[in-house]
């Protein structure tokens, strides 16, 4: 029997079964109002489909957890419709669909190594580090004295993400961004 896990354990990022589909918890809420019980609030995204839905539980509710594990790959090519990454541990090759990956794809050089997560045994998609150093190949040149704060620029990097900059990066820099709300952080 699957480990149960109630909505007073959620986490973000845990794996629950839901309806017959493994839904990640993307965010949730514990709600107390004056009156009457409490209840979870959570935001759950599918890892077959890809969709986000808000889905409200009672406190205490039970649902099947999923177990997860994550695998050190590398990112060899994108073919169109697949993305190849290479097992690090034992050099197979790992394809999945490129809109599974889609998003995470901006921010992946080639040759650069990612985490794997893995559903029951089966690669279900790409987990990026909290951030990312890339090279900026487009943006408008900086001048000299464009340091004033909380202005900023579109810069394309050289996986071809789009992210705003400060107005002092110029072409060629490296920058740390963070994948995950596309943000730019610092020079890197």
């Amino acid at each position: 029997m699957a480990e149960q896990v109630s909505t007073n354990q959620f986490k973000n990022g845990m794996h629950i079964e839901l309806e017959g589909g493994t839904w990640r918890i993307v965010e949730f809420q514990h709600v107390k109002p004056g009156k009457g019980g409490a209840f979870v609030r959570t935001k759950l995204k599918s890892t077959d489909s890809g969709s986000v839905v808000d889905k409200t539980f009672r406190a205490g509710e039970k649902f099947a957890r999923v177990r997860t594990e994550v695998k050190g790959v590398q990112y060899l090519y994108d073919s169109g419709e697949d993305v190849v990454f290479m097992d690090e541990g034992n050099y197979e090759q790992i394809t999945l669909p490129r809109e599974s990956v889609a998003d995470a794809l901006e921010f992946i050089a080639p040759s650069s190594s990612v985490q794997l997560l893995m559903i029951d045994g089966r690669p279900s998609g790409v987990q990026l580090p909290g951030s990312v150093e890339l090279a900026v190949t487009e943006t408008e040149p900086g001048v000299k004295g464009d340091t004033v704060s909380n202005v900023t620029k579109p810069a394309t990097l050289e996986t071809g993400a789009v992210v705003q900059v400060p107005l002092f990066v110029n072409p060629g820099d490296r920058v740390k961004v963070d994948p995950r709300d596309r943000r730019y952080i610092s020079r890197a």
